[in-house]
C-alpha cells in the first residue's frame, strides 16, 4: 500500500487524534444556537457571524462572514489545475503522460492491466501545489461524465492516484480517455447521494428527478421545472447526462437566469464582508451548508456553487414559507453521532459524522498548516 492509503480509525482512535491534533476547539466552523454556553465557543468567540437571508423565490442563502481567514492561496482547485493542464484525469488503464524530474515526457500506463471502471478515475497532480477536490464536483469527458465522490487533497508529486467517482450519465460508454473540468458542481440532491450515500443507482436516481426531497409545506406549489422537461434531451441523446440539464433550453435558460438574480442580489447584500460560506434553505427548510476556510477560497468555489443551489431551487416545491436566521445558526451546531475519519499522513484529513437525518463532512489539511479547509453539513433527503 503506498503512500497515498487511506488509515481508517475508529472511535478510540478518533479520540486520541482530536487529543493529538488539539481538536478539543476544532470545529471552528461550527456556529452556536444562541444560547450562553454554545456561545463562548461560536460566532462571538470565533469572529463568525451569519447574516440575514439572502432570498429569491424558494431559495434563501444565508452569509456566513468573518474575518479574512486562512491563507489558502497555497491550495489549487481541480477547476483550476485542470484548466491549466496541472491536474490530469483519465479512466482507470487510459494512457498517461507523466513528466521525469529532467523534464522529459514518460507514457504512463496505471494501474497496469487495469481496465476503465465506471466508479474509478486515475489523477495526477503536476502542479507545486497540493489539489483540493470536493465531493460533487463534475469532471467531463471520458467514457462516460463523473462526479468526484469524496472530499480530499492530493499532494503535489503524488503518485498517481486512484480516484472514487460517480456517473452522472447512464447510457453513454463512448471510447475517450481524457477529463475536462465542466465547471459544475452537482445540485444538492446528487451531491449527497454520492457524498453521503454513496450508491450508484441513487446518484442515476438524483440526476433523473432533479430533487429527492418531499415538501413538507402542505400548501407549497409544484416546481417551477418539472421532472419531464428536465430530462427532455434524454430521448434525443439516449443518455442521462448531468451537464445536459444546462443544455436543455428551457431549464438551463431557467437555471442561469436564477443564479444570475441570487448571485446579483448576493453580492449587494455581501459588499465589503469576508464571506466564508453560506447556509442554504429551500422554502423554511435549512438542507445545506458550504463553509471553507477562508473567503478567497470560497469565491473561487461560489460560481458554481450558486448555480447548484439554483438547480435544486427550480426542482423544488415553491414553499411560501422562509427559515430564519435562528434556524440557520441551529442547523450550525455540531452532530454527535456515528464518526468516521480518513487520513493521508502529512496530507490531509477527513471526517464523518452521521446522527438521524443529517451529515457532516469535514476537510481537514495537514500541510503546510493545519487548517480546515472545507466544511459541509447535510440535512439528508433519505
Amino acid at each position: 500500500m503506498d503512500r497515498g492509503s487511506l488509515l481508517s480509525i475508529g472511535l478510540g482512535g478518533l479520540s486520541m487524534l482530536r487529543g493529538l491534533a488539539g481538536l478539543g476547539g476544532a470545529l471552528a466552523m461550527v456556529w452556536s444556537s444562541g444560547s450562553e454556553a454554545a456561545e463562548a465557543t461560536g460566532p462571538a468567540a470565533n469572529g463568525w457571524k451569519v447574516l440575514e437571508p439572502v432570498t429569491y423565490e424558494n431559495l434563501s442563502v444565508f452569509p456566513v462572514v468573518g474575518g479574512s481567514g486562512a491563507d489558502t492561496s497555497g491550495f489549487i482547485t481541480l477547476d483550476e489545475a485542470l484548466a491549466s493542464g496541472e491536474a490530469v484525469v483519465t479512466e482507470q488503464g487510459g494512457e498517461m503522460i507523466r513528466r521525469t524530474r529532467d523534464g522529459r515526457p514518460t507514457p504512463l500506463i496505471f494501474p497496469q492491466g487495469g481496465g476503465a471502471s465506471v466508479n474509478r478515475l486515475v489523477l495526477i497532480n503536476r502542479s507545486k501545489r497540493p489539489l483540493v477536490l470536493l465531493a460533487g464536483e463534475v469532471v467531463s469527458g471520458g467514457k462516460q461524465d463523473r462526479v468526484i465522490a469524496k472530499d480530499r487533497i492530493v499532494a503535489p508529486g503524488a503518485e498517481p492516484l486512484p480516484l472514487d467517482v460517480f456517473c452522472v450519465e447512464q447510457g453513454r460508454w463512448s471510447a475517450g480517455a481524457q477529463f475536462a473540468s465542466s465547471k459544475l458542481m452537482a445540485h444538492p440532491s446528487v451531491r449527497e447521494k454520492a457524498a453521503v450515500e454513496r450508491k450508484q443507482d441513487e446518484v442515476w436516481a438524483a440526476v433523473r428527478s432533479g430533487t429527492t426531497a418531499r415538501s413538507a409545506d402542505p400548501s407549497a406549489a409544484p416546481a417551477r421545472i418539472a421532472m419531464s422537461e428536465l430530462n427532455a434531451t434524454v430521448a434525443e441523446s439516449g443518455t442521462v447526462a448531468y451537464a445536459k440539464i444546462y443544455d436543455n433550453s428551457r431549464v438551463g435558460q431557467s437555471a442561469a437566469a436564477f443564479a444570475e438574480e441570487m448571485e446579483r442580489r448576493f453580492r449587494r447584500a455581501t459588499k465589503g464582508q469576508q464571506v466564508l460560506g453560506v447556509v442554504v434553505a429551500y422554502g423554511g427548510e435549512v438542507v445545506w451548508s458550504d463553509l471553507f476556510a477562508s473567503a478567497q477560497l470560497f469565491e473561487r468555489y461560489w460560481p458554481k456553487l450558486v448555480r447548484s443551489y439554483s438547480v435544486e431551487a427550480l426542482t423544488r416545491a415553491q414553499s411560501k414559507e422562509q427559515a430564519s436566521v435562528a434556524d440557520a445558526r441551529e442547523f450550525l451546531q455540531p452532530l454527535k453521532g456515528r464518526e468516521s475519519v480518513e487520513s493521508e499522513p502529512g496530507v490531509y484529513r477527513w471526517r464523518q459524522v452521521t446522527e438521524g437525518r443529517y451529515a457532516e463532512i469535514e476537510l481537514e489539511a495537514l500541510q503546510p498548516k493545519e487548517m480546515k479547509l472545507h466544511w459541509m453539513k447535510v440535512h439528508r433527503t433519505s
